[in-house]
């Protein structure tokens, strides 16, 4: 029996076990992240916490809807037993009808009938980093080989004790400039996520240095549930002829490479992206996104005016 529960009368320590244990579990549905980007998110829940389901949603102008928090790629059910295209549907069909609007991403293990209008379907990049560095760069794109080799002719080092706060100033004042919807809470809540989880050991920040120790890029990566995640990167303007991002995820498969991890790339549908990300080797995989308006007529446009909180 799937329950629908409110914030407060989750369970957070049986909900953590779930995600602990879950075959699908990741970094984005621990409590603790969902607090801190959505801090009333609510939850469908199966039996004794067998299965769980964030709800992240909000209200506006009298109208409940879901919606997909910010550095949250894929949320979704997370299962510790089978989990099978009937299953997510139930769980969809289970949504409260208060919802109206339902713009969320599940994730890549929660099975669809893409044939569903209202499922969409969405690109992540994944590399397996089991194999050894030199297995792993011979399946680089010559493009990703050329740039790397012009950044290796620089002077440039990795800096393992970067600040995340200048990390997000590299952003803001450059590729952030671009990024008009966020504002100063939202990299608040960035700052947050990232010192949070550093305390609780599931998340590194490297920088890349130049020949004078500027640092002139960095990335937040999150650990969890044999995962690597590129969470987030900044650099400057000199990214551009250096390649510090380029060198940067080559010395982190590099130092993870021959284990039992895969490095997630986040991203892309945006064609450019990923094709940067596949140029490390790195394989599509796609996940579900239910996309849902159940006003009619005219009011079915109403979710253009919804401001995402």
């Amino acid at each position: 029996m799937i329950k629908y529960l409110t914030h407060n009368n989750i369970d957070k320590t049986r909900w953590d076990e779930c995600i602990r244990r879950s075959f699908n579990g990741n970094i984005y549905a621990w409590s603790w992240y969902l607090d801190i980007v959505h801090p009333q998110w609510e939850a469908l829940i199966e039996n004794n916490y067998e299965r769980v389901m964030p709800l992240t949603g909000n209200r506006k102008f009298g109208i409940n809807y879901l919606f997909q928090p910010f550095f949250t790629q894929q949320l979704g059910i997370f299962s510790t037993s089978q989990l099978t295209e009937d299953i997510v549907l139930n769980f969809v069909n289970a949504i409260p009808k208060k919802y109206r609007l339902t713009e969320i991403r599940l994730n890549a293990y929660n099975k669809v009938n893409y044939g569903i209008d209202y499922f969409k379907k969405h690109r992540n990049i994944e590399l397996d980093l089991i194999y050894n560095y030199q297995t792993i760069y011979n399946n680089y794109s010559n493009n990703t080989k050329k740039n790397l080799k012009k950044a290796n002719k620089n002077t440039l080092y990795i800096n393992r004790d970067v600040n995340p706060e200048h990390v997000i100033k590299l952003f803001r004042d450059n590729k952030g400039k671009e990024v008009k919807h966020w504002k100063d809470k939202e990299y608040q809540r960035l700052l947050t996520l990232i010192n949070t989880a550093i305390e609780k050991e599931c998340c590194f920040v490297y920088g890349v240095d130049d020949e004078i120790n500027d640092t002139i890029a960095g990335a937040v990566f999150m650990v969890s549930h044999d995962k690597i995640v590129f969470l987030f990167s900044g650099s400057d303007e000199s990214n551009q002829n250096n390649h510090a991002i380029t060198f940067l995820i080559d010395s982190v498969i590099k130092e993870f490479c021959e284990m039992p991890l895969t490095f997630d790339f986040e991203g892309s549908d945006d064609e450019g992206l990923a094709r940067f990300y596949k140029g490390f080797g790195g394989k599509e995989v796609y996940y579900p996104e239910i996309k849902r308006n159940n006003f009619r007529g005219i009011l079915k446009f109403a979710y253009q005016f919804m401001a995402k909180d």
